[in-house]
């Protein structure tokens, strides 16, 4: 990290089916190798898939399902003493997202039980909308983190 200044955020553009910042950084979160239009083909067939399952508009299920993963509280290695503690620590709303992104792709990936990459992510954003599979045992394991080290609260810096 600089020391100089903060790092300038960048802004992503707006996605051009849905006209959304999120659905933009999902998609380069999937993309690997500067394949965007593969990527892109992967996120609105699952969301399509979301639309033909549920019946529901596609966006909103999106964002319910992201919001059922952001974790409020994670965990921090801090050093005091010569002993390492995991300290508790609110999350920031961005990094809410970009964790909560993060996890649903890697569990995507690793599912073994649908073909397609768009079948993956469709079942992974279902089941965390429906707050269950493994998206959301993440984030509950990072609360139960969270909690079990409640008592280190007071060395957050």
């Amino acid at each position: 990290m600089s020391r100089k200044k903060a790092a300038v955020k960048r802004t992503v553009l707006k996605d051009p089916r849905y006209g959304d910042e999120v659905i933009t950084r999902f998609i380069n979160k999937i993309m690997m190798g500067g394949k965007r239009g593969t990527a892109e083909t992967i996120v609105y067939g699952a969301l399509d898939l979301i639309k033909e399952k549920t019946g529901e508009e596609p966006l909103t299920y999106f964002h319910k399902a992201l919001g059922n993963i952001k974790p409020p509280v994670e965990v921090k290695s801090r050093r005091v003493g010569g002993a390492n503690y995991q300290v508790p620590v609110e999350v920031r709303s961005d990094r809410q997202q970009s964790l909560a992104i993060r996890w649903i792709v890697n569990y995507a990936r690793e599912r073994k039980s649908e073909r397609t990459m768009m079948e993956k992510i469709a079942a992974e954003l279902m089941d965390a909308y429906n707050s269950r599979g493994s998206s959301f045992k993440k984030k509950d394991d990072t609360l139960k983190m969270a909690e079990a080290n409640r008592a280190f609260a007071h060395y957050r810096w």
